[in-house]
C-alpha cells in the first residue's frame, strides 16, 4: 500500500519532463527530473520498493521517450543500483551521496545515450555533445537536486514513519 505514491508521483514527474522541464534549457541541455526523483528516493534509508520506482519510470518513459527502451531501462536501473550502493557507503553525508549518484547517473545516461545514438547512425562528436549538452545538464540537475532531495526525504519520513515506542 505504500508504494501508491510511486503511480500519481512518477506520473506527474514523466508529464512534467516531457512538457515543462524539457523546456527549459541551459545551451542544449536540460535537467532530468525522473532521474534526480529516482535517485533521492533510492538514497533514503529506510525505502526499500526504489527498484518498483524505477521500473514504473522506465515503462511509462519508455512511452513518451524518443530512445529506445533499453537505453531508458539500463541508465535508470543504473541510477538506482548506484545510489543504493553509495547510500550504504555514505550514509554520513546524504546530500554527498545525492551529488555523487546525480553526477554519475547523468554522465552514465548521457554517455549510454551517445552509444546508441552514434550506433544508429547519428552523425554527433563527442566533444560537442560533452560541451554543449551533458555539462549543462549536469549543472541543471545539480540545481535542482537539492530542492528535489529535500521533498523526497521528508515524503520518505511520511510513508515510512519511524517506529515510536512509549
Amino acid at each position: 500500500m505504500r508504494n501508491i505514491i510511486a503511480f500519481p508521483l512518477l506520473g506527474l514527474a514523466v508529464i512534467l519532463q516531457s512538457s515543462v522541464i524539457s523546456q527549459i534549457n541551459l545551451i542544449s541541455g536540460y535537467a532530468d527530473l525522473p532521474l534526480i526523483l529516482l535517485a533521492a528516493w533510492a538514497l533514503q534509508e529506510r525505502v526499500n520498493s526504489s527498484w518498483h520506482w524505477a521500473v514504473t519510470v522506465c515503462l511509462m518513459l519508455g512511452f513518451v521517450s524518443a530512445l529506445p527502451w533499453l537505453v531508458v531501462v539500463l541508465g535508470y536501473l543504473g541510477v538506482v543500483f548506484a545510489a543504493q550502493m553509495l547510500q550504504k557507503r555514505i550514509w554520513q553525508a546524504p546530500l554527498l551521496a545525492m551529488f555523487s549518484v546525480i553526477f554519475i547517473g547523468t554522465l552514465y545516461m548521457h554517455v549510454l545515450s551517445f552509444v546508441v545514438l552514434r550506433i544508429s547512425g547519428t552523425a554527433l562528436l563527442f566533444r560537442d555533445v560533452m560541451s554543449l549538452i551533458t555539462l549543462p545538464s549536469l549543472l541543471l540537475n545539480m540545481l535542482f537536486s537539492i530542492p528535489i532531495y529535500t521533498f523526497i526525504r521528508d515524503l520518505a519520513g511520511w510513508v515510512y514513519p519511524t517506529e515510536e515506542y512509549e
